[in-house]
């Protein structure tokens, strides 16, 4: 019945994600064109270079706008990614040269004059996309030759982009965006400018085929300067794999095969022994934990939690992310997210009812909010944030209605089900050892083996496997290079879990060792601690290798950041869990108790 339910699960959820990934990347446009056909020209945002998530509409500066602004229809993901296009004021028709268009004439006020010089000191960027390829470039520069007060600079924006457009037959292949050095508009001083924004276009024809037109994108993160990088990561990880997996074969297989031994003795001279270790401990090992509603909500929303994982590395690998797919990722992480909520409840109602739990529903509701719950509360002070500031991370309220119902029609809906699955299993609990009526004494323990001592010594290993890379994820997520590598970024992942799951079980079975039968907590908690490790690595990136600045940007780094590391936290613990309970059980398994 288990495997059937989970099989049926998994079966509904590839077949309606395979439905909404043809929506994700179908288009309306072939992307061919004939000459003085007109090719779509959208302006999406701008903001401050080094705060990604502070960004704002193009038309919230006083750029020249055409006569009607058209909003271009867009898609979840894409609102999610903070995109807001419209018509841009520029027409690059289809092999259509412009020398020194010009776009319009304005005297911009004071108060405008101010707004530009503001945005030209936080090195605002301009971002638009022309035929879906992205263009960008800076509005304006600082010039600080040979001065040191700032009172002196001069602040100077760029009035004339210079589009350079690159075809192949009847499509666009490549365009880039060069700002005119020699025609700019000063301003320094508070007063009224008469600025000509104008642009030129000129065509170039080349032999790269379409569907190669996206590589460029790519490059930055394929180079082999970062490529020895990324192999240096994962050697390094592979070499505490190793480390790792010597240290269990030749110490703990030896211990255990000891143990064996000794506990494997004939019943007579056992009788005349004094069991010690953690053979000692039989009759409490397999006691049930305290907080079993929670133990198992949060088993539940980390299985959960680990199959989206899954799920999103399996459609990196096929290509789906490729560069500026927009809003790919958070459409897909939207819709796996809510078609996994059954395994949650499946998983969660299950284990509850094999500890005995007597109120499943409770235990349901939890698992839906254990995640989502602190997840609901950071978007809507967030959001908020990003409200008053007007940004376009604030979220439209459509968008916000239409993730309500997502929730509401089919995360909640197949959370139950998975949930009236689990309790319909009617599984047992597998112990291969009885349980005593009253638990025995744990001894005095030494400081280091307590619980936050140990789950700072599991975090760290795995942590130290992937620190490399997690400098690239950060940079790609809070930056703007690209992340591509993904075949990289899955061994990776898989060393994690591979180390995750040897620490766990070592640092289990040194607790059981000790005579301390209370490991359930313990093996969640430190297979979950690289969850705060990657948490403290925030903290360093944001200060030591970023230029963020500002409140916004400040408490969405640290607000997303801390349910991402939520999330792995939760995911990690229930791989740390599982793997301690095939080893417990193992163990005991292989001996004599009475």
């Amino acid at each position: 019945m288990e495997e059937k339910t989970i099989m049926a699960i998994a079966i509904a959820t590839v077949l309606v994600l395979s439905c909404g990934l043809i929506q994700i990347s179908a288009d309306d446009s072939d992307h061919r064109y004939k000459a003085g056909d007109f090719v779509p020209l959208y302006a999406n945002k701008v903001g401050p270079f080094h705060n990604p998530s502070e960004t704002y509409r193009y038309f919230d500066l006083p750029f020249c706008s055409p006569g009607h602004v058209t909003d271009k229809k867009e898609g979840l993901g894409e609102l999610l990614n903070g995109d807001r296009l419209v018509s841009a004021p520029y027409k690059l028709d289809f092999l259509s040269e412009k020398d020194s268009e010009v776009v319009c004439k304005k005297r911009l006020s004071k108060e405008e004059v101010a707004k530009f010089r503001e945005a030209v000191s936080k090195d605002y960027y301009f971002l638009m996309y022309y035929d879906d390829l992205p263009i960008w470039g800076f509005i304006g520069k600082v010039d600080r030759e040979g001065k040191t007060d700032p009172n002196e600079y001069k602040y100077v924006l760029y009035k004339h982009i210079q589009f350079e457009i690159m075809y192949n037959k009847d499509r666009v292949i490549e365009i880039s965006a060069r700002m005119d050095p020699s025609s700019v508009v000063d301003l320094t001083e508070d007063k009224e400018v008469d600025v000509e924004f104008m642009y030129t276009a000129k065509w170039k024809e080349t032999e790269i085929p379409y569907e190669k037109r996206m590589d460029k994108y790519s490059q930055t993160s394929s180079l082999p300067h970062h490529l020895e990088i990324h192999w240096f990561s994962i050697i390094n990880s592979c070499v505490t794999v190793l480390l790792l997996t010597g240290f269990l074969a030749t110490i703990l297989m030896r211990v255990l095969k000891n143990d064996f031994m000794k506990y494997g003795h004939d019943e007579e001279s056992a009788e005349d022994q004094e069991e010690t270790g953690w053979k000692y401990i039989h009759g409490d090992v397999f006691r049930y934990p305290k907080y079993k509603s929670l133990f198992a909500a949060a088993l539940g929303s980390g299985t959960q939690l680990f199959t989206l994982t899954i799920f999103i590395f399996l459609l990196a690998l096929v290509g789906v992310f490729y560069p500026y797919n927009r809003g790919a990722l958070f459409t897909s992480l939207v819709v796996i997210y809510a078609l996994t909520s059954g395994i949650a409840g499946y998983t969660s109602t299950s284990f509850y009812l094999q500890l005995e739990g007597s109120n499943w529903v409770r235990n349901l509701l939890l698992t839906g909010c254990l995640f989502c719950g602190p997840l609901f509360l950071t978007f809507c002070f967030l959001n908020t944030v990003a409200i008053a500031y007007n940004a376009t991370a604030a979220l439209p309220f459509g968008t916000i209605l239409v993730i309500v119902l997502i929730w509401t029609l089919v995360t909640a809906p197949l959370l139950v089900l998975g949930g009236i699955a689990g309790k319909n299993s009617k599984t047992e609990f597998q112990a291969p050892v009885r349980t005593t009526k009253y638990p025995r004494e744990i001894p005095p323990l030494p400081w280091y083996r307590g619980t936050l001592p140990q789950m700072a010594m599991a975090g760290f290993l795995p942590f130290s496997a992937i620190y490399i890379e997690l400098y690239y994820i950060f940079a790609s997520v809070w930056g703007h290079r690209i992340y591509t590598i993904y075949s990289v970024l899955s061994i990776v992942f898989v060393i994690l879990l591979i180390v995750t799951t040897f620490i766990t079980i070592a640092l289990t079975y040194f607790q059981l060792a000790a005579e301390d039968h209370q490991w359930w907590w313990r093996s969640f908690l430190c297979g979950g601690s690289t969850g705060l490790f990657i948490y403290g690595y925030c903290l360093y990136y944001y200060h030591a290798r970023s230029d963020m600045s500002g409140f916004m940007q400040t408490s969405f780094f640290f607000g997303y950041m801390a349910c991402i590391c939520y999330g792995f936290f939760l995911m990690l613990g229930t791989v740390g869990y599982r793997a301690a309970l095939l080893f417990v059980r193992h163990i005991y398994k292989s001996i004599k108790s009475e």
